[in-house]
């Protein structure tokens, strides 16, 4: 199995300091919902890890989530692709659960779900608490400049594999490009 976890807010679609509350509200940064597809055609199985946050702050609710969710997939079924699995923290970041990215939970999860090794399996993200999270389960960690990536990639210097985009980064994995190669692509 080829897998590959994306983030979903900032990497797949826009983000908001208000939060992303409903599936009106959620609107694909251009050029994601192709990379989806493009990875879907190439054999990978895409997942998302995501927290949210919003539900413990009572922003939105379960239903108002599954939307979201269904929205993305209909918006990629006209393109033959599709996420395969939403993984999901709903806690408060001051709960202090496991799931929480940095935490390695949603990954764990995901490994256990699909029933393999998440060692070097790619994980897209536009924050550092993405990359933290794939170090912790020895994925490979992949920084997009989208969201708050532009923030992140000053921060991080250039200890990280990046790429402007999400379908800057589907471009490389489909090529194969091991992570040494890659390096900081789609500038």
């Amino acid at each position: 199995m080829k897998l590959v976890v994306l983030d979903r807010d900032g990497t797949i679609n826009l983000d908001s300091s208000e939060y992303i509350r409903s599936a009106a509200q959620l609107e694909p940064i251009p050029g994601s919902l192709d990379a989806i597809a493009r990875l879907t055609h190439a054999g990978f199985t895409v997942a998302v890890a995501t927290n949210q946050s919003g539900l413990a702050r009572g922003y939105f609710d379960s239903a108002s989530l599954d939307a979201m969710h269904d929205k993305l997939n209909a918006l990629l079924a006209p393109l033959g692709g599709r996420i395969d699995r939403f993984e999901i923290c709903p806690h408060h970041p001051d709960y202090g659960c496991n799931c929480r990215k940095p935490r390695p939970g949603l990954l764990d999860a995901l490994g256990r779900h699909y029933k393999v090794s998440l060692e070097g399996v790619p994980v897209i993200g536009d924050s550092r608490r993405d990359l933290e999270a794939a170090r912790a389960v020895g994925a490979r960690p992949i920084l997009v400049r989208t969201g708050n990536g532009a923030d992140a990639a000053a921060a991080l210097g250039h200890h990280v594999e990046e790429y402007a985009d999400l379908a800057a980064a589907a471009t490389a994995l489909i090529a194969g490009k091991p992570a040494g190669e890659a390096g900081r692509g789609g500038r």
